[in-house]
């Protein structure tokens, strides 16, 4: 696997779909969502067809406020989880990573402003169209045992899905 990783959310299909790619344009996940589902599962699979389950990842209850996602390798050994920050992600997307019980990194928007001008800016008919040109936001993961950036996840300009680099 070679960074930088290429995330493609297909957005405009029926069952949201995630292709991940790495800097050679080779496919390293795959996912989509299962629709019609009270709690979120989902199955992370080495490629587009499906033939390698590798993770599953669940949320601990229903609504997604304050939700927990656990990650499982396919074995179902736990491998960590993230946490919404209910209160804080209000104006800021604003997740906890957690190794077993031990909060070991935070992720955070880089600047809020953004992603609420994208929001405001995307619902405005026919000009909304052009918001995945304009505006993109950053995602900053903070390792909290060093205090430093690890990783960025940043939005790139698209039509009709999103795409993201890490």
């Amino acid at each position: 696997m070679q960074y930088p990783l290429n995330l493609s959310f297909k957005i405009i299909t029926l069952i949201p779909q995630i292709y991940i790619t790495d800097a050679t344009g080779m496919s390293v996940l795959y996912t989509r969502q299962k629709l019609l589902k009270l709690k979120e599962e989902v199955t992370i699979f080495a490629d587009p067809d499906q033939n390698q389950p590798l993770y599953k990842i669940n949320a601990d209850r229903i609504l997604d406020w304050s939700a927990r996602y656990h990650f499982k390798n396919i074995g179902g050994n736990e491998l960590g989880s993230v946490k919404r920050a209910g209160m804080k992600s209000l104006w800021s997307a604003h997740y906890e990573i957690f190794d077993g019980q031990s909060h070991i990194m935070t992720i955070r928007e880089e600047n809020p402003l953004i992603k609420f001008l994208d929001g405001i800016f995307s619902g405005i008919p026919v000009l909304g169209l052009f918001s995945g040109y304009v505006l993109h936001p950053v995602y900053n993961v903070t390792d909290d045992r060093i205090g430093r950036v690890v990783m960025q996840l940043k939005k790139q300009p698209s039509f009709f899905e999103g795409k993201f680099t890490i």
